[in-house]
């Protein structure tokens, strides 16, 4: 299956916002300020403190970047098999994990 037109990215935890962003050499559009180093040397989109890419708007849910994002995130399309699997798999994030006492 292709697209899924059915999924939205308004009804969605924007889940594909806290995954790890690789940046590229060629996505040089991407604000530097934006970019953070991994122990392993890699540039990747910095993450705030819950785990969102820090290109999240938090008032509007959506990328403030959006015309400069990296090639990662416009190869990432809205409805698409990585967009299904990375929902299944947030979807189950918990499962089977205890939860905290009332």
């Amino acid at each position: 299956m292709g697209i899924d037109r059915s999924i939205s990215c308004q009804l969605c935890d924007a889940v594909c916002c806290r995954q790890t962003v690789l940046v590229m050499p060629e996505d040089s559009n991407v604000p530097r300020h934006m970019i953070t180093r991994t122990p392993q040397g890699l540039s990747v989109m910095a993450q705030d403190e819950d785990g969102w890419c820090v290109a999240v708007d938090p008032t509007r849910m959506n990328c403030s970047i959006y015309p400069q994002r990296p090639g990662v995130c416009r190869a990432f399309q809205m409805g698409s098999r990585d967009c299904r699997d990375v929902r299944e798999a947030y979807s189950h994030l918990y499962d089977g994990a205890e939860l905290p006492p009332e």
